[in-house]
């Protein structure tokens, strides 16, 4: 089986009027470029550091602009779209980084929250504190899109090889990684964890991305890419400005490589570790 992708790189602005505006034409050229899953990136429909600024502009998920917008291009285009994330108010009144999975009919059929909130402070001298603002998930997610399975992350979430696991032994082929990486960690380790998430799984990793110098004064890395289940990037865009990267994936493969490797199949459950003297 194979399925056509596009994984739309974005350089999101601070308000949702402006993000629209940013992002409808690229996926209106995913689309046109014949797709069938179109993939953007975390925090497609806005990124603003101040909570200040951000807060009072947060919706429900079905009141997003962007959302209300991206769903109606899938209906009219036929497409599946994931959004890799939008920032939203809870039903409970709480934030989430939420991804949603729109159908061909324009449908909302599956949404994950962020499950690993990002709270570090790196050497670059950048400080996060995601969980100040967004309430973690509890629950892992698959869902179906154009005849394949997908598992759904969110960027930090890149670094728990475990929940890649787990949504690959729950059936996935595809495990999405929509981000917004920062420039020091993205040139450090984005690539080579991509790889090692697709090698360990045996699966097609897509990972769309934000890139360059945003209005809220963050920089994000870019360089989308997709890579197959025996970890070969096949796909990548080589920079951080907006774009539209498209990838052929033969669905085939993944059964291959987890036939090569089948260490999925192959693990045991263990105690400890147990300290020797």
């Amino acid at each position: 089986m194979m399925l056509r992708v596009a994984l739309v790189q974005t350089r999101t602005p601070a308000s949702q009027a402006a993000a629209l505006d940013h992002v409808l034409p690229l996926v209106r050229q995913a689309a046109a470029g014949g797709a069938q899953l179109i993939a953007t990136p975390e925090g497609t429909n806005i990124l603003q550091k101040d909570r200040e600024a951000l807060l009072p502009q947060l919706r429900a998920l079905e009141d997003d602009p962007v959302v209300v917008a991206l769903r109606e291009v899938a209906r009219a285009s036929g497409v599946s779209i994931l959004i890799g994330s939008a920032l939203v108010k809870r039903e409970d009144g709480l934030c989430a980084n939420r991804s949603a999975l729109i159908d061909p009919q324009g449908e909302i059929v599956a949404t994950y929250d962020k499950l690993h909130m990002f709270d570090v402070d790196l050497p670059s001298g950048e400080r996060a504190r995601e969980s100040a603002t967004y309430a973690p998930g509890d629950v892992a997610v698959t869902a179906m899109a154009q005849g394949a399975k997908l598992g759904l992350t969110i960027c930090y979430d890149l670094r728990f090889p475990a929940l890649h696991r787990a949504l690959a032994l729950a059936g996935a082929e595809i495990l999405t990684t929509p981000a917004a990486f920062t420039r020091s960690t993205g040139a450090a380790h984005w690539e080579v964890l991509l790889r090692a998430r697709a090698i360990e799984t045996g699966s097609f990793v897509i990972a769309p991305a934000q890139g360059g110098f945003h209005e809220d004064g963050r920089g994000t890395y870019g360089h989308s890419l997709v890579v197959a289940p025996w970890g070969e990037v096949i796909a990548q865009l080589d920079h951080d400005e907006p774009g539209v990267l498209i990838a052929d994936l033969d669905l085939d493969l993944v059964a291959k490589a987890r036939a090569a490797i089948p260490a999925l199949a192959n693990a045991r459950p263990f105690s400890g570790p147990v300290a020797r003297p």
